[in-house]
């Protein structure tokens, strides 16, 4: 046996995807992430998200779930969550009992919320308010182009949808940052503290009403304009989400276009690949069962996110149809926490542990743990867990990578897998590597989102 031979059977090389990848996968990978785009345009906030979900899944024959309705295999459901969450599986041959495959991925995003009385007047302009949601680092969010979205509830219990920003003639908005002729102070200042949080307020106005009695002419121009068109109140904010977002649409980059970047690909890149790794299934041997939660980026607290009973009332559901107890399925159920992992960057070298980092292009990352520091808040899937993931893919020729976030002591983050664990669920990491996460624009490889996509199809199919 030569020395060549040798090293192919017992060392770990990992290959470039596109070393791997037929003419048919790349084709079939464009398709997708065309597809992957609209759904990004379409989803610039949790609540857009499920509203696009649940029209691509009518279009495919899903229908809302209702209490005590029969359900057979090969049936497809969803439950919303709210308007900012949802839930849906597609029914399988085999019972319950015998537990679920199921995808858990986020669908909200760092952003800048409005406050509850956003409002104010400074110096002849108008401004709003924010709180930013989610861990960002405050100085990507100056003299980026923002869009507004969200609800309204008035004081007469009526709702009003705003999206301003997203279209070709509207409007959108800006934070200003200070000029470096005068920002020699600025620049003294470490990064966390060059733009502070209360210093992210967003022009909005600077025209004023026409009386010059009224003491806030220039807040109460922008008030004017909202009133006349959206029927608003300033005492409405307080009843209101209002979320600021990067006014980007997805675009490909690089000169080969092998890259996509955009605002929200954590954690939409994987929430649309479960989303489509479901619609592709027809009638599998177990139930599948894909989510889009919210609130991950905050904790996955409240109703929407997955530490609430939503999901839970939702599975003992469909239990309840076919007589099986919700631990018992539980207990022998799958979880792929589909979330991205961070891509090695050789410009910030010094974070990576770079044997142990997600490469682009080598495929869906795979987290063993996450967490901080000694894996603190990780769940730490099991080697058997590992084993079964690995084994799937190998057999199925999906491109896959193992993945650590960065160096031990360098930071850390979570994701909705100790959630799912704590439901004793297997469950193990799974998603796409991501530069500049959590910035205002994203960026992804193509090919990492495609084999993202056909990991969650083949534990869909087969696990």
């Amino acid at each position: 046996m030569s020395e060549k031979k040798l090293s192919e059977q017992l060392l770990y090389s990992p290959k470039h995807g596109y070393d791997r990848l037929s003419d048919a996968e790349r084709a079939e990978m464009e398709a997708y992430c065309r597809d992957y785009k609209t759904f990004l345009d379409r989803g610039k906030t949790e609540r857009l998200c499920v509203d696009y979900c649940i029209e691509l899944a009518a279009a495919r024959g899903f229908v809302e779930y209702v209490p005590n309705m029969e359900l057979k295999a090969g049936d497809k459901v969803y439950c919303n969550n709210r308007g900012k969450g949802i839930m849906l599986a597609v029914i399988g041959r085999e019972s319950l009992a015998k537990g679920a495959n199921i995808g858990a991925a986020h669908t909200d995003a760092p952003r800048l919320d409005l406050k509850p009385r956003p409002l104010y007047e400074d110096a002849e302009m108008a401004y709003f308010k924010t709180h930013h949601y989610g861990g960002i680092r405050k100085y990507h969010w100056v003299t980026v182009p923002l869009e507004l979205h969200g609800v309204v509830t008035c004081a007469d219990g009526s709702e009003i949808e705003l999206h301003i920003g997203d279209k070709p003639t509207d409007p959108q908005f800006i934070i200003n940052d200070l000029l470096p002729h005068l920002g020699r102070e600025q620049a003294k200042k470490p990064l966390g503290e060059a733009i502070p949080s209360e210093s992210l307020n967003i022009l909005v106005g600077s025209i004023p009403v026409t009386d010059e009695e009224e003491k806030h002419r220039f807040k109460l121009g922008v008030m004017q304009y909202l009133h006349e068109t959206y029927g608003m109140v300033e005492e409405d904010f307080i009843s209101a989400e209002l979320e600021a977002v990067p006014a980007y649409t997805a675009r490909d980059v690089g000169f080969d276009r092998s890259f996509i970047a955009a605002y929200g690909h954590d954690d939409r890149v994987c929430a649309y690949a479960e989303l489509a790794a479901l619609f592709a299934l027809e009638m599998p041997q177990r139930t599948a069962v894909c989510i889009f939660a919210d609130k991950e980026e905050i904790g996955s607290e409240g109703v929407s996110g997955m530490q609430s009973q939503a999901f839970d009332k939702f599975m003992s559901e469909l239990c309840h149809t076919q007589g099986v107890s919700l631990y018992e399925c539980y207990a022998h159920s799958f979880c792929i926490s589909a979330d991205v992992t961070a891509a090695y960057d050789p410009n910030f070298a010094e974070v990576y542990d770079k044997r142990n980092a997600a490469m682009v292009n080598y495929g869906v990352g795979l987290c063993k743990y996450t967490g901080a520091g000694g894996k603190s808040g990780a769940s730490d899937a099991s080697a058997e867990v590992v084993g079964k993931l690995r084994k799937l893919l190998n057999d199925d020729g999906v491109h896959w990578q193992m993945a650590e976030l960065g160096k031990t002591d360098m930071g850390g983050g979570g994701t909705v897998a100790k959630f799912m664990a704590q439901r004793n669920i297997d469950v193990i990491d799974a998603g796409v590597p991501v530069l500049s996460m959590h910035a205002p624009c994203e960026t992804v490889a193509k090919l990492d989102c495609y084999m993202t996509y056909r990991c969650m199809k083949s534990v869909f199919e087969k696990a």
